[in-house]
């Protein structure tokens, strides 16, 4: 792909798609027709590249509607949207769900990372490959982690075209079911059609289809019919704690209809953004604060503290940015959250843009969560609906909106100026710090950015006070915690404990299996812990003590079935296959990690000395210099496992 526009032209479906999320071109240089005006002037300049941001939005436009994304529409979207073609490929080709290559309309993701491996997910692949051959019109991929880890093993079929017409049966929206039209919200690409023909020459229509658990079969008939396929359970059925008394972040899962805005007011929505507009911005903050609320990501930053530093910038506008994008294997709670309580999201997002001076809020959603895509979609349209979202947010004079941009299958996106560089249209890097995003982060300007276990916390803060909040947990890790607990379990799903629980506890009320020979916590950039270490109290501090991380939550059970060579050469694959490749140390440090592990796979003892030195070397070189996060922390379950398990001893 060269600097210059290609000789490709797009195709009417291309240019449809594009137009409808743009609007009709306004002149040659745009790519219409060209008149008389054009030869007196050029247009493009800043307000073209304002529109840059509009890129990714764009590419999810041809990719849900073709299938994959050709260099004629490539071309025609960059002359839209005033962008470099060779960096707009850059773009598209960073996104694992994006193709540059022709391919058939219909894609099935069948997950092989750790919790779909071990409940058998490469048999599944074998067996739907076998099933699904070249004259199929599939193209089947082995996909990572699809945050469905409590109903492992998992697929994601997703097919190509033009929007439901409307005129057959319409399922709805909020039936526990997978939703078959992608709405992609304010901003996002709403998926368009397609020019594959279905049966008796009717052209197909956009869908998407979720199984889980799958079985061959039921993952071939969701592959070749998904508006056949059957419901998705509710999310209540992922959290095994469902109408319990007691819960905080769970208490309305299960117990209110997450479609009805009404449904959520009866049951205390809103009151906590009521209270914030009564305690002012500098109020929120302190509650937030005096709180003791940390990020839920991860960095366990305080929250209050960040949102105090985006507030005092002079520089306006300020920005809002939800990060949806949970990639980390085994965690799967934010997706439970925004699929059975949307509206709670919705309510605390607007609470930290109305704290920090925001008036613009961007959802960053996982490309791989159609449900909570539709429901997120209806709740933001019914908070408009009600002056809940809009120019004057519940009589207060105080204006504020929120626009979903969805993901396209990159886990680095998680990390937050990856993110900021998604949605600006550019590919998704990490960006050096200083200046950290409290001054320059979306668009060059302050930004607050928290993940939505983090953002959903507030709401208790605001209701019950911050007195009240801090009392829950201990001094320093405060409030309750969500808990994404998979694998070796009886009970898998999303549980909320407050912090202080041992790990033991967790996995009691999980129903642990026999035979236990580890547990990651963590995720993939976690660590491991043996079976008698189940004392660790699920603390920031303690995990921390214990030589091991809380991260975002995972605890992923593993018995003694599961070959743990297999597991850490998985791992390994995986942080080599989602490293943006920016920096040396990552780039370099994630491949050799996994040809190490290749080597050892079979070896122990004196075999495999020489390549275990070489990993605590190239992990070292990781942690020390990698830029970001996922290069400083590829080598952590790996350490972990040869330190704590004895892994090729």
């Amino acid at each position: 792909m060269d600097l210059r526009f290609g000789d490709g032209k797009p195709t009417d479906e291309e240019r449809a798609a594009v137009d409808a999320l743009l609007g009709p071109p306004e002149s040659s240089w745009e790519g219409a027709d060209r008149s008389d005006a054009d030869l007196r002037w050029a247009r493009g300049g800043r307000e073209a590249r304002d529109r840059r941001d509009l890129l990714l939005p764009g590419l999810h436009a041809l990719n849900d509607r073709i299938g994959w994304i050709s260099e004629g529409a490539l071309d025609y979207l960059c002359r839209r949207l005033t962008v470099p073609p060779a960096e707009a490929y850059g773009v598209a080709t960073f996104y694992a769900m994006f193709s540059v290559r022709p391919r058939p309309a219909t894609v099935l993701h069948v997950c092989t990372d750790l919790a779909c491996t071990t409940a058998g997910a490469g048999e599944l692949c074998a067996a739907v490959e076998v099933r699904l051959g070249p004259e199929s019109g599939v193209k089947v991929e082995r996909s990572p982690c699809l945050g469905l880890c409590e109903r492992a093993p998992a697929a994601l079929a997703i097919r190509a075209g033009h929007p439901p017409s409307g005129d057959g049966p319409a399922r709805p929206a909020f039936e526990d079911e997978a939703v078959q039209a992608g709405s992609g919200g304010p901003g996002a690409a709403a998926p368009a059609g397609g020019n594959g023909k279905g049966r008796r020459g009717r052209k197909l229509e956009y869908a998407t289809a979720v199984v889980a658990p799958a079985t061959p079969e039921a993952t071939v008939i969701a592959a070749t019919a998904p508006e056949t396929a059957p419901p998705e359970p509710a999310p209540a059925l992922a959290v095994p704690q469902a109408g319990s008394p007691g819960l905080t972040l769970l208490e309305r899962i299960g117990t209110t209809d997450p479609a009805s805005l009404d449904a959520y007011r009866a049951a205390g929505g809103y009151t906590a953004l009521r209270r914030a507009f009564a305690l002012g911005p500098a109020g929120v903050i302190r509650e937030v604060t005096d709180a003791g609320l940390v990020g839920r990501g991860g960095a366990a930053f305080p929250t209050g503290r960040k949102w105090q530093a985006t507030a005092a910038q002079p520089d306006h506008p300020h920005y809002l940015v939800c990060n949806a994008d949970e990639s980390e294997p085994g965690t799967f709670k934010d997706r439970v959250l925004m699929e059975g309580d949307p509206y709670a999201l919705v309510e605390a997002m607007t609470i930290a843009a109305y704290a920090t001076g925001a008036h613009r809020g961007y959802l960053y959603l996982r490309g791989e969560y159609p449900r909570a895509l539709a429901r997120l979609t209806h709740a933001l349209a019914q908070a408009r609906a009600r002056g809940l979202l809009g120019d004057d947010v519940l009589g207060q004079g105080y204006a504020f909106d929120i626009e979903i941009r969805r993901g396209a299958g990159a886990y680095i996106c998680g990390e937050e100026t990856a993110l900021f560089n998604s949605i600006e249209g550019y590919r998704g890097e990490p960006r050096s710090k200083p200046p950290f995003p409290v001054e320059k982060g979306l668009f060059g300007k302050p930004t607050v950015e928290n993940n939505v276990e983090t953002l959903v916390n507030v709401l208790p803060i605001l209701t019950m006070g911050a007195q009240a909040y801090a009392a829950i947990g201990t001094p320093t890790s405060t409030g309750p915690k969500l808990f994404c607990v998979s694998g070796s379990v009886r009970r898998p799903g999303v549980y909320e404990l407050p912090f202080g629980a041992t790990l033991g506890e967790l996995l009691t009320l999980a129903g642990v299996r026999d035979n236990l020979r580890a547990v990651l916590l963590g995720g993939a950039a976690g660590g491991f812990v043996r079976p008698d270490e189940l004392d660790v109290p699920l603390t920031f501090e303690g995990t921390r003590e214990a030589g091991t991380t809380l991260g975002s939550g995972v605890v992923m059970a593993f018995d003694d079935t599961v070959p743990l060579p297999r597991l850490l050469l998985r791992i390994a694959e995986f942080f080599r296959d989602e490293s943006c490749g920016q920096c040396v140390p990552c780039r370099v440090g994630t491949v050799r990690q996994e040809e190490a592990l290749h080597r050892i796979a079979d070896r122990t003892g004196a075999a495999a000395a020489g390549d275990v030195a070489l990993l605590r070397e190239v992990g070292r070189a990781m942690r020390d210099s990698s830029i970001c996060g996922l290069g400083q922390t590829a080598w952590n379950a790996v350490e972990s496992a040869i330190d704590r398990l004895g892994a090729y001893e």
